[in-house]
C-alpha cells in the first residue's frame, strides 16, 4: 500500500509545473471476470484437470483523480477502491483491489476524448463465497495491467468507458485437502469499466 500511495505522490509532484490541473473524486460500475479457473484432481498416481472461464458479474468502484493537462493532451493518475466479483459453477470468487491506472490521453472533439496507459493493482483481499473451499493469498500483490477508453466532459460532470485487461497472469492457489484435490484462479481481471466523475 505504502508503494502505491509513494508512486501517486510522484506523479502529483512531476507534474506540479502543468499549465491547467484539477482534481476530483469517481466512481461507477465494472462488468467482467477474473480470469480462468484450473481444478486439478490427484487420485494415485493419474493426475486430471480441467479449465473453466468465470462467468462476468457486476461489481463496482470509487475513488479520487487528477489531471494536469497541457495544450489538450493530459496525464491522469487515479487512485480507486474496487471490488468484482465473479462466480464459477462451483463457488462466487470475491476480490477487493485499490486500482492505480496512470492514463495518457487527449481531447479529440469538444468534450470528447481519448485515453490510454498502464493499470497498477494491489490486492486487499481475495475470497470464496457459497462454498466450504478455501484459497490462499495471489502470487503477485501488486501487478500490472491496462486501461483503454473514452470520456466525455460536461463542466465539472464527466462520463467515462473503459476496458481493462492483463499483461500476465496473476494466480491464487486454493483446495481441498480431504478430497486431494486442488485449484488456481487469475486473479487479473478482464472488465469494462463505467464511471461518472465530478471535478472539486
Amino acid at each position: 500500500m505504502k508503494k502505491l500511495m509513494m508512486f501517486a505522490l510522484m506523479i502529483g509532484a512531476l507534474n506540479i509545473s502543468a499549465q491547467d490541473a484539477s482534481f476530483g473524486i469517481k466512481g461507477g460500475l465494472n462488468y467482467g471476470a477474473t480470469g480462468e479457473y484450473e481444478s486439478i484432481s490427484r487420485l494415485t498416481d493419474d493426475f486430471g484437470s480441467s479449465f473453466e472461464d468465470g462467468e462476468n458479474k457486476t461489481g463496482f468502484h470509487a475513488g479520487f483523480f487528477g489531471q494536469f493537462e497541457i495544450l489538450g493532451i493530459f496525464l491522469r493518475p487515479e487512485l480507486v477502491y474496487t471490488e468484482m466479483n465473479t462466480e464459477y459453477s462451483q463457488f462466487d470468487y470475491k476480490l477487493q483491489k485499490i486500482d492505480a491506472p496512470v492514463l495518457l490521453g487527449v481531447n479529440v472533439l469538444g468534450p470528447l476524448n481519448i485515453k490510454a496507459g498502464p493499470a497498477f493493482q494491489y490486492i486487499l483481499k481475495n475470497e470464496l463465497e457459497n462454498t466450504n473451499l478455501s484459497i490462499g493469498d495471489v502470487e503477485n500483490e501488486i501487478s500490472v495491467g491496462y486501461q483503454l477508453g473514452a470520456g466525455l466532459d460536461l463542466g465539472r460532470l464527466g462520463f467515462d468507458v473503459r476496458y481493462e485487461g492483463a499483461f500476465q497472469d496473476n494466480q491464487a492457489l486454493g483446495g481441498n485437502l480431504a478430497a486431494d484435490s486442488g485449484f488456481t484462479i487469475d486473479s487479473r481481471p478482464s472488465q469494462w469499466i463505467l464511471s461518472i466523475a465530478y471535478t472539486l
